[in-house]
């Protein structure tokens, strides 16, 4: 099976020797400094050679007592060499993680044993663990990564990593071996998605397996070593039905969003860094109905839509030489060719702000998109700014009445000073007077206070439109008498 000869008396199966380069890469192995093998192949090793890399000559009894110590990292060196001598990457390759784990992990106690290496069973587990998640993950980062409950990792340097969890921003214990180690991670990610960072391109946006979002920042521009930022994607996804658990919104502002979503009203999320534009437009989608056809356009994919007729687009940036590069209004432009019923895009940021108004208003009813505001007037000044920025000379009212017949809702998301995330704003896009844009507000968040602890203190409350814009929108889906019924007992709960 895995190919591994047993340091005492059992054969190696199959045919392993020092790993090529090649696979170390398919692997995603971090070897420790000075361990990345050549690339050429070897032939297996002999037993004598095989208990003399695990043994050495003149082995001394080593104590880990301290974790992350030179010494600690001296006696994984010697095993993961020892290590990486044995086992048959092919096989390892196509084996369950699991399985892999108990390999290695077979492997590795024999090591420790032939060293006569004295450790706890506490720390021998430690140092296993620590080697799996390096030959199999992502090295120190994978306790933190598989744990549901943090929203953000953030890395500054080797030995600087914060986490968010509930919304508070905390320094953990984790460290690096040191910055190489930690840009050899980096590159491992970025790598896995077809992009690349390094000195010559230290500027990168990757996602991780799971749709988790990826920015990493790499030396000479990160002063103190890579700066690695991870915006992790949860195993569960979120519903409206949760938010209102969480108090980001009231039950009747989620029925009214289930309403927005389910009758084609296009829709722009509007939200500052980390306030939950993103985990709110996953729960919209769900309810775009099955049959329609909806084409994604991201930057980084995170978006996981539960329909099965969706099509994922995510840009590309520039080789090594500086061609290749696809940009978001690539795909937008692009995505008007496929016959989309919507059109969302993870995030308008420049000109494809155009294109998507553009696909709005011909055709492409239920499109959404967020972008980065701080209120639903600051969004329609950046939507405006954003296509003047492009380079289209068109005059400022033309361009209003462009976004006034395009966009039927804006939702703000805000992310408030105690961590917490709220709803504030439902607000309808009305028209024009004059060369003002003219909006109202269907539902609004009220900030009351804060506690004891510091929680803010506040209320959702409708501002009672009896019939919204979309009314005619609600009544030609059937929905007209659901949206009367969450508007009357919004008004009513005030």
């Amino acid at each position: 099976m895995f190919g591994k000869r047993s340091l005492r008396e059992e054969r190696i199966n199959g045919t392993p020797g020092s790993l090529p380069a090649a696979q170390v890469d398919r692997l995603s192995i971090a070897p420790p400094a000075g361990l990345i093998p050549g690339s050429g192949e070897h032939p297996s090793p002999s037993a004598p050679a095989i208990a003399k890399a695990a043994s050495g000559e003149g082995a001394v009894p080593v104590s880990l007592s301290t974790r992350r110590s030179d010494k600690y990292y001296e006696v994984k060196n010697q095993i993961f060499a020892a290590l990486i001598e044995t086992i048959d990457v092919a096989q390892l390759s196509r084996m369950e993680a699991l399985q892999a784990r108990e390999a290695i992990g077979e492997i590795v106690n024999d090591i420790i044993t032939a060293k006569k290496i004295v450790m706890s069973i506490a720390e021998q587990n430690e140092l296993l663990q620590d080697i799996c998640n390096d030959v199999l993950g992502y090295g120190p980062l994978e306790p933190l990564l598989a744990r549901d409950d943090i929203a953000d990792i953030m890395v500054n340097g080797a030995d600087t990593v914060y986490i968010e969890v509930g919304g508070k921003v905390q320094k953990t214990d984790i460290h690096f071996r040191d910055n190489a180690q930690l840009l050899h991670i980096c590159q491992r990610i970025v790598s896995q998605v077809g992009r690349r960072v390094d000195e010559s391109s230290p500027i990168c946006d990757a996602r991780l397996a799971d749709g988790s979002r990826v920015n990493v920042i790499a030396p000479p521009l990160a002063i103190d070593g890579p700066s690695l930022t991870i915006r992790k994607f949860k195993k569960d996804k979120l519903t409206l039905d949760q938010l209102v658990k969480f108090g980001s919104i009231t039950p009747d502002g989620a029925e009214i969003l289930q309403i927005i979503g389910r009758v084609r009203c296009n829709v722009l999320i509007s939200g500052g860094t980390g306030s939950g534009k993103t985990t709110l437009l996953n729960c919209l989608t769900r309810y775009i109905e099955p049959g329609e056809r909806v084409v994604t356009c991201e930057d980084a994919a995170e978006l996981h839509l539960q329909q099965p007729h969706v099509v994922r687009l995510e840009t590309r940036p520039p080789n090594i030489e500086g061609e290749g590069q696809i940009t978001m209004r690539d795909l937008v432009k692009n995505c008007l060719r496929m016959r989309p019923e919507r059109i969302i895009v993870g995030e308008v940021r420049g000109p494809e702000a155009f294109d998507l108004l553009q696909a709005m208003n011909t055709g492409h009813d239920g499109s959404m998109g967020t972008l980065h505001a701080n209120s639903p007037r600051e969004a329609l000044s950046r939507l405006e700014s954003m296509i003047t920025m492009g380079g289209y000379s068109l005059p400022s009212k033309t361009i209003r009445e462009m976004i006034v017949s395009s966009i039927d809702v804006i939702i703000q998301a805000t992310r408030l000073r105690d961590g917490s995330r709220r709803i504030t704003h439902i607000t309808e896009v009305l028209g024009l007077e004059g060369d003002v844009v003219t909006t109202q507000d269907l539902f609004i968040y009220e900030m009351l206070g804060e506690d004891a602890q510091g929680n803010i203190i506040g209320k959702h409350r409708s501002t009672g439109i009896g019939r919204p814009r979309f009314w005619d929108r609600a009544r030609y889906y059937g929905e007209e008498k659901r949206l009367a019924a969450a508007l009357d007992a919004a008004e009513k709960s005030n």
